[in-house]
């Protein structure tokens, strides 16, 4: 009797290009790891952008000796902000433009990260972040970055996107280049056990829209469902239990994984409605990125739920 391969869903057969930009680095303590990987790739003068709540909880403080151990040199940004500006990062490349970097690091949570991939445009590009906007904008290359998550929810350390607000419009405008994709991408879930309540639930209500607006965009593929699914099963086992038990490492390194598979998914799948109608939310009206998503993707899913039974009908 002959086998008769199962036939492939339409995602399967879409073309994709897949070409891994970032090194990930996981494990409790791989932080420590930061100075020899840093030097790996060349580095000897370090731009270290974070925001005030990473410096309190102690994380700058730890990284820089750390990279001073590794005799590098290094000059702080702390004052990234939540949903950062074009201001913010204009803040941040009049630093960067004195101190010289060869090497950037984005530490804390996604607004950081876009902090320091929005710098990099600017420093290597010229410019400014509107001229950005869109996929592929930067025509040289860009300085390496070295992205290290403190919250399990954007999968910033895994795109090579930089959301930025327009200061003028309130806009947040997303600008994609391959040269802005973070060289390493350490994942210490130690880091994130300083995350306030609020943080992870928002953060982690981030990751799974992540997971299930990647799984059934129109544009996901064989390599994006792989990605949302495993991001989807990790973090859903270990939402729950980083809300009640914060202290669980098991469960802060599954959320943080989780996290970052879902945003490879984003890489090659892109998002839904779901984010693009919580980022006015959060553009116009100041509302937590990851509270904006999650009340919106209710709606999502019972409107496209109801698309899609009426198709069928």
């Amino acid at each position: 009797m002959s086998h008769q391969p199962a036939s492939p869903g339409p995602q399967a057969l879409r073309p994709f290009d897949h070409k891994p930009r970032t090194r990930l680095v996981f494990g409790v303590d791989r932080i420590e790891q930061l100075g020899e990987l840093a030097r790996e790739i060349g580095a000897k003068k370090v731009l270290l952008v974070t925001d005030p709540g990473i410096v309190a909880a102690g994380h700058a403080d730890h990284v820089r000796r750390n990279l001073e151990q590794a005799g590098l040199q290094i000059t702080l940004f702390d004052q990234a902000l939540e949903n950062p500006s074009t201001k913010c990062v204009d803040n941040c490349l009049a630093v960067a433009k004195k101190a010289g970097p060869d090497t950037i690091i984005g530490l804390g949570g996604g607004s950081a990260m876009d902090t320091a991939k929005g710098c990099n445009f600017l420093l290597t590009n010229g410019g400014r972040m509107q001229d950005y906007r869109g996929v592929g904008k930067a025509s040289k290359p860009m300085l390496p970055l070295i992205a290290i998550p403190t919250t399990a929810g954007t999968g910033s350390e895994c795109q090579s996107a930089a959301l930025i607000v327009d200061d003028r419009t309130h806009q947040k405008m997303a600008c994609l280049d391959p040269k802005a994709a973070a060289r390493i991408a350490i994942l210490d879930p130690r880091q994130t056990l300083s995350q306030p309540p609020r943080v992870t639930a928002c953060a982690g209500m981030d990751a799974i829209a992540h997971a299930l607006e990647t799984a059934v965009a129109n544009t996901r593929n064989a390599l994006s469902i792989m990605y949302s699914s495993e991001a989807f099963k990790l973090c859903v086992r270990a939402f729950a239990e980083v809300v009640t038990h914060p202290k669980d490492l098991e469960a802060r390194g599954q959320m943080l994984l989780g996290a970052a598979l879902a945003g490879m998914a984003i890489e090659n799948s892109m998002l839904g409605a779901a984010h693009a109608a919580a980022n006015p939310l959060t553009a116009h009206f100041g509302i937590v990125h990851g509270q904006a998503v999650g009340l919106m993707l209710p709606h999502v899913i019972r409107f496209n739920a109801h698309q899609s039974q009426s198709r069928k009908a």
